[in-house]
């Protein structure tokens, strides 16, 4: 029927909590920055499709912006 286990149900390595550490902090800065590219992202689209700025201006609008956010964050 049902076994019953006094010890742990898995024995294997331990954990390496600096690489758990580094991967943490990788999805951080990965999901701080992509969102930040994200909002520059519309941003812009809204500035070149719903004004007369142009696709240049936006586009560097884009460069702008996503250069302040990176110095800002």
């Amino acid at each position: 029927m049902a076994e019953h286990h006094s010890g742990p149900v898995e024995v294997g390595a331990s954990m390496d909590y600096a690489e758990h550490e580094k991967t943490y902090n990788g999805f951080l800065f990965a999901a701080k920055y992509g969102t930040m590219m994200l909002v520059v992202l519309l941003i812009c689209m809204a500035v070149g499709f719903f004004t007369a700025a142009g696709f240049v201006f936006s586009t560097l609008l884009f460069v702008v912006l996503t250069a302040l956010g990176f110095y800002l964050l």
